[in-house]
């Protein structure tokens, strides 16, 4: 299971690591039971179609900085705003490569945004400045707590009859809300499952899926025990991973078996000679 990871700073930006919180690690394996593997973010270094053939699912991992702005052909960030180049070039790669060799792909709070721009939608920057929509921003007082940071704050609505609906029943759930950025136009591939009272696009799945290709706006990481529909999307999540773990395997064996007269007939060429 590749679980995406940031390019983070450390010590005063004297150390540049990867990495990912870990929630993300025991989300993925506490409720999607699979094994979480890093997805370094190593851009055109990385070998995408072959780590893709080696992975049964990918999770995009929130992160502090935005996707740029180039990818999706929006206005250029002000000098001061996080960026991470590398991620970018990775994950926006990494979500078309797996849509296409359908592989499941869980993206969550900046994955969903990547999912939407890597399959051609767009960004707004700041929902913030927008007349008609809310603040999602988390609280940024001082001595804010974890607990408060990633407390449930709105409500979102289900599509009717779409997945997140049939998982729990209902028709809407409350989440958190921890970001800046928010879906503008939907890439044309993907349909719309959950929104906020104020239009924001909290949720959408890959159009005629045939796995598992979800995106939620919201930290589902965050304590999935307590929350029905987080705990139940890693749950599904989860099974499409092993579904295509288990074809994987069978593909894998076939072709071991098909080689096997070819081997024999070889031996017995060589024994001849």
């Amino acid at each position: 299971m590749g679980v995406s990871a940031s390019v983070l700073e450390l010590e005063n930006r004297r150390h540049r690591v990867h990495g990912t919180g870990a929630k993300n690690v025991d989300a993925v394996e506490r409720f999607a039971g699979c094994v979480p593997v890093m997805l370094p973010p190593l851009g055109e270094r990385l070998e995408i179609e072959s780590f893709v053939e080696r992975i049964d699912g990918l999770v995009l991992t929130g992160g502090r900085a935005n996707v740029e702005p180039h990818h999706y052909d929006g206005p250029p960030f002000p000098d001061d705003e996080p960026i991470d180049p590398e991620r970018d070039a990775t994950v926006l790669a990494m979500v078309r490569a797996c849509v296409a060799a359908e592989v499941p792909v869980f993206g969550i709070c900046r994955g969903i945004q990547e999912m939407n721009v890597a399959l051609g939608g767009s960004l707004h920057y700041r929902l913030h400045l927008l007349d008609d929509k809310d603040d999602h921003r988390m609280p940024r007082h001082d001595d804010v707590t974890v607990e408060e940071i990633f407390r449930l704050r709105h409500p979102v609505r289900f599509s009717r009859g779409g997945l997140f609906e049939r998982l729990v029943g209902a028709s809407e759930v409350m989440v958190n809300s921890l970001h800046g950025q928010g879906i503008d136009a939907l890439a044309d591939t993907l349909e719309i499952e959950a929104v906020a009272p104020d239009g924001v696009i909290e949720g959408v799945r890959l159009k005629d899926d045939r796995t598992f290709t979800v995106g939620v706006q919201w930290h589902a990481e965050w304590k999935p025990e307590e929350h029905e529909l987080s705990r139940k999307l890693f749950e599904e999540f989860g099974r499409a991973a092993r579904a295509r773990a288990q074809s994987r395997s069978r593909r894998e064996a076939t072709a071991v078996r098909s080689l096997a007269p070819v081997v024999a007939d070889s031996i017995i060429t060589a024994r001849a000679g």
